[in-house]
């Protein structure tokens, strides 16, 4: 055998032992995996079963506890329970004894009562019957008292009533004059002490500057001049004007008349414009009027912004300002409009001074209250009135409104700036000098004031002094005591409140005099 046989034969075997030997390691290897896989499928089964094992009997025991647990639980709520049941059935056994002592109490008391009940019915008997012949004796002995006394039951009873309400009179009228003195000593040292501070602080001339309705004449043949060719002047005036022209007898004086006082001051400027110049004609004086009525709103304008600058007041509104100025042509009784309400406001800023409150407030409301007297003769209505629509119209706020419509006490006040307003107007219209009063008012008011002392039953006469700012009653001594003379003064005062309108306050004096006298011979 040559040698590439050997080799070729060797390859061959080798070849078949490699083919064989892959075959089987093809074969052996699954056989062999699936051996161990069996195997550990049996050790995974075994330790499961194991594991079951185990679990089932930790869910035995587990179950087992719990059962335990809640039987436990379950003993120990029943016993719970038992003990509550046990209390309750104490407690209603405690109630049901109470009860039943109460039930027994209450039969007593019942029982009581009744022995009670009729014990008193038979002393309601006793009483009744004890009253009928007490009845009697009392009748018996009033028909003897009668016979005794000549005097009747009900006459009997009239004069003890009389006698009674004569002492009660005079005990009530001891009571009712010691408050009022107690009052009014504490109430007058207050106001006093108030008010005379508060003029001490504010003063102003008492003069007042009044509205002019007469205008001079440098000669009387100026009147011709005014009047004119035909009276074409004079009608031109009084057209252009609105007011009336009174040219009359009186040397050198020519009238001026219209109750708008805004309408105769431009009337009263322009006449005297004109007579000034000399050039009096229909164009001329359209002219003037025109000139003067221009120059009179800026005088008014800067008349309110002066009196709103003065008191400090802020935020009045452009309107309001003119109206405030428009107050310096209108008078009341002869005083100043403007200058009132600009004292007023400084009294009424004072005294809230002193008491405490804002001055400004007072001041504002002071200001406003107669605001309505710079166009009442405008629109219709009280001075009351329109003042209150002005002020509501350009944003017053209420405090003023109030100020405006109580400060003539025609409403009650809301505000104590009111009250405040209410005083100072009334010490600036009272105070002497600041108005003057029509002859005939003055007679019949003075008349009227004896005439309401003079009506009273033991007045001999009165007195009104002073202008009429007190009055003296004197009194009939015989009729009337001391007492009597307190609730007379007392009397007369409310009637004058109640039935008169008079300017500050007016002083009642009743005077009692008695007098004893004999003649020596």
């Amino acid at each position: 055998m040559s040698t590439g046989e050997s080799i070729i034969l060797f390859s061959i075997l080798f070849f078949l032992v490699g083919a064989g030997l892959a075959a089987l390691v093809i074969f052996l290897v699954p056989a062999l995996k699936a051996k161990r896989a069996t195997k550990l499928a049996a050790k995974i089964t075994e330790d499961a079963e194991i594991k079951v094992k185990h679990i089932l009997k930790n869910a035995e025991i587990d179950a087992k506890q719990l059962m335990y647990e809640a039987k436990v639980e379950a003993d120990k709520e029943i016993k719970e329970k038992k003990q509550e049941l046990q209390e309750t059935q104490k407690q209603i056994n405690e109630r049901e004894k109470a009860l039943d002592r109460k039930d027994f109490a209450l039969m007593s008391k019942e029982q009581s009562l009744d022995a009670q009940k009729e014990n008193y019915n038979k002393k309601l008997q006793f009483l009744d019957k004890r009253e009928l012949e007490l009845q009697e004796k009392i009748d018996s002995s009033t028909k003897e008292l009668e016979k005794v006394a000549a005097m009747s039951t009900n006459e009997a009873r009239d004069e003890l009533f009389k006698r009674v309400e004569a002492k009660i009179s005079k005990e009530l009228a001891a009571y009712i004059k010691n408050r009022e003195e107690e009052a009014e000593l504490m109430c007058n040292d207050k106001a006093r002490e108030l008010l005379a501070m508060s003029m001490a602080r504010y003063s102003q001339e008492v003069t007042t500057e009044r509205t002019l309705s007469v205008v001079e004449l440098p000669n009387d043949e100026m009147k011709g001049r005014i009047i004119g060719r035909e009276g074409r002047n004079i009608r031109t005036l009084e057209q252009l004007l609105g007011v009336d022209i009174l040219v009359d007898d009186t040397p050198e004086v020519i009238t001026v008349s219209c109750f708008d006082p805004i309408r105769r001051e431009i009337a009263r400027r322009a006449l005297e414009v004109l007579i000034k110049d000399g050039r009096i004609q229909p164009s001329r004086i359209e002219e003037v009027i025109e000139k003067v009525r221009t120059e009179l709103d800026e005088v008014i304008i800067k008349a309110g912004k002066e009196a709103v600058f003065e008191l400090g007041l802020p935020n009045i509104h452009k309107e309001l300002i003119k109206f405030i100025g428009r107050l310096k042509y209108r008078t009341s009784y002869g005083q100043s409009a403007y200058k009132h309400s600009l004292e007023v406001a400084h009294l009424a800023g004072i005294m809230a001074s002193e008491l405490g409150l804002d001055p400004l407030i007072a001041k504002r409301a002071g200001l406003m209250h107669d605001i309505g007297k710079a166009a009442d003769f405008e629109l219709e209505g009280s001075h009351v009135e329109v003042g209150a629509r002005l002020a509501r119209k350009f944003g017053e706020p209420d405090y003023v409104l109030d100020a405006i419509e109580s400060h003539h006490e025609d409403k009650e006040p809301s505000f104590i700036y009111s009250y405040l307003v209410i005083a100072a107007d009334t010490l600036s219209a009272a105070r002497p000098g600041a108005r003057s009063e029509t002859l005939e008012n003055y007679i019949k008011r003075i008349e009227k004031l004896e005439e309401i002392c003079n009506s009273y039953e033991g007045v001999q006469t009165s007195f009104a002094m002073q202008s009429g700012r007190e009055v003296r009653v004197m009194v009939v001594p015989e009729k009337m005591d001391d007492l009597a003379t307190l609730n007379l003064a007392r009397q007369i005062r409310e009637r004058i409140e109640s039935e008169m309108t008079y300017p500050g306050q007016i002083k009642v004096n009743v005077i009692r005099e008695y007098r004893a006298s004999d003649t020596a011979k």
